[in-house]
């Protein structure tokens, strides 16, 4: 892969970008929580411009898969990485000291509810998030593509 951060724009937002820049410079040795729940970097392309852009979101897991939340704290639009993704959704990941390739899915209305309950365990505020939106909160899963 190429280098990962010379063509990468980070998150605009001010403790997004302080904890991706903290992640990605130790090498995945710190910020890899947030409230102490595991957390990823996400990097995706933008769907008009096919920049690179990368985000720190938490995380679970489904076997091998990830899975990722698109809540945006319960607001009745959709995060834009998530819009990026439903465009391109082949990624690149950094989860803890491994960084690799992946493709993003979003789950059906079934795989959604089989694995919605262990996400909300796992970050409560997820069950108060939908429940600020009549959006129907879309669940990814992200599968590894480079062995």
């Amino acid at each position: 892969m190429a280098d990962q951060d010379t063509d990468v724009v980070i998150s605009p937002t001010g403790w997004v970008a302080d904890q991706a820049r903290t992640y990605e410079e130790s090498g995945g040795t710190k910020g890899t929580t947030i409230q102490g729940v595991p957390c990823l970097l996400l990097d995706y392309q933008g769907r008009r411009s096919g920049q690179w852009r990368r985000t720190v979101l938490i995380y679970g897991r489904d076997g091998d898969d990830y899975l990722i939340v698109a809540s945006y704290g319960g607001s009745d639009t959709h995060p834009l990485w998530y819009l990026n993704l439903q465009d391109n959704p082949d990624v690149r990941l950094r989860v803890g000291t491994e960084r690799f390739a992946a493709r993003a899915e979003t789950l059906s209305a079934a795989d959604k509810a089989r694995v919605w309950d262990s996400l909300v365990e796992l970050f409560p505020n997820y069950a108060e998030y939908q429940k600020k939106t009549s959006r129907d909160i879309p669940v990814v899963r992200l599968t590894r593509t480079d062995g």
